[in-house]
């Protein structure tokens, strides 16, 4: 498996990738596949690789900034991570996890933040940080890491508007 940044001739397995990654998952919109290409089309992403296996694109994650209330610079939101289903279970989706967190300290990264599976960000350190909140989810699945030194803001946290496209 080899983890690379996406070019434009991956985009079509991408959307395909994350289609089936999100057509069972339970806080799905059906959606994410047009949130990936509406952050593309407006330069947010800040990371966005693909795990590729034997040239065939078998999972994706974008990190694309995020704006706190409270004016907190170099905070970011991880997903969506999506892994074709035929490869879960095989690491894909925590080495793509992996190798996008780790460029954000060099993007100047002092937090990302999660909409997700609590349990399964945990093991990358993303834990709920009281004060700091998404109000459009459930508590229970939002969660932050904090990047380097520092204290956790308290303010609310916006997502890109292409997050709430239909």
């Amino acid at each position: 498996m080899w983890i690379r940044e996406e070019t434009s001739a991956d985009h079509e397995a991408i959307a395909r990738v994350i289609g089936a990654a999100f057509a069972t998952a339970p806080l799905a919109g059906g959606n994410e596949a047009r949130i990936v290409a509406a952050l593309r089309a407006a330069h947010a992403l800040s990371v966005a690789r693909v795990a590729d296996i034997d040239g065939r694109i078998a999972g994706y994650v974008a990190i694309s900034p995020v704006t706190l209330d409270d004016g907190s610079p170099g905070w970011f939101g991880l997903g969506p991570v999506a892994v074709d289903p035929r490869d879960r279970g095989r690491g894909v989706g925590s080495a793509l996890v992996r190798a996008a967190l780790a460029e954000l300290p060099a993007q100047g990264a002092r937090g990302c933040v999660v909409l997700g599976e609590a349990s399964w960000y945990a093991r990358f350190g993303f834990r709920p940080i009281p004060g700091l909140r998404f109000e459009a989810a459930p508590a229970a699945h939002f969660q932050a890491l904090l990047i380097g030194e520092g204290v956790a803001p308290q303010a609310r946290v916006d997502y890109h508007p292409a997050f709430f496209i239909a």
